[in-house]
């Protein structure tokens, strides 16, 4: 039932009951029952303005409510975006002395005669560079006679194995694979013996 309904029935019993107490007392008969029913309906109007009233203040509370989880929802996602940029201009600024030794290096290759000296600045500005990777969580895939494992490796083809231990197991690494932070960000892609 609604409280329509509700509100109809307790206002009929009230009449009815006003009805009654009319019936037994037959002085003013029709006094009473006008100030019953007027009661009611200042009872039942008083009772609406007070739900009004709430219905507005909750109806008040939710948009306040909505509103506020709207801004959080903007603001963390602008926060996001900042701490993104920021780890990602971290790791730039960390490249650029690794960039300055390559200029360097490049530089001395068209200038100098001396071919292991350049050999040695070479190995000298990839161990800085293979040291930067080490440094953000970037790990090399050891690969090269290891069991072949799907979880790190690709195969690329099957080769027969120069040895019979190296049955099932990687020959050849054709591109190194790496992992961030122990999770796979590529794959060591190899040759297999059979």
């Amino acid at each position: 039932m609604s409280k329509k309904q509700v509100k109809e029935m307790e206002v009929n019993k009230q009449s009815d009951k006003a009805e009654e107490t009319q019936k037994k007392s037959p002085a003013a008969p029709h006094a009473k029952k006008d100030d019953t029913k007027n009661k009611i309906i200042r009872d039942l109007t008083v009772k609406a303005k007070e739900s009004e009233t709430k219905i507005h203040e909750l109806q008040d509370k939710y948009v306040r409510l909505s509103a506020e989880f709207d801004n959080y929802r903007k603001r963390t996602l602008k926060e996001k975006i900042e701490f993104t940029k920021a780890a990602g201009e971290q790791i730039l600024l960390s490249l650029l002395p690794v960039i300055d030794d390559f200029e360097r290096g490049m530089k001395n290759v068209d200038e100098s005669k001396d071919i292991e000296a350049v050999k040695q600045g070479m190995h000298l500005i990839y161990n800085k560079f293979i040291d930067f990777l080490r440094q953000n969580g970037i790990k090399e895939i050891e690969a090269l006679e290891k069991d072949f494992d799907i979880d790190f490796h690709e195969a690329v083809t099957k080769i027969q194995a120069p040895k019979e231990e190296l049955k099932g197991k990687v020959v050849d690494v054709i591109q190194k694979g790496y992992l961030l932070n122990d999770r796979v960000i590529r794959f060591s892609k190899v040759v297999i013996g059979e």
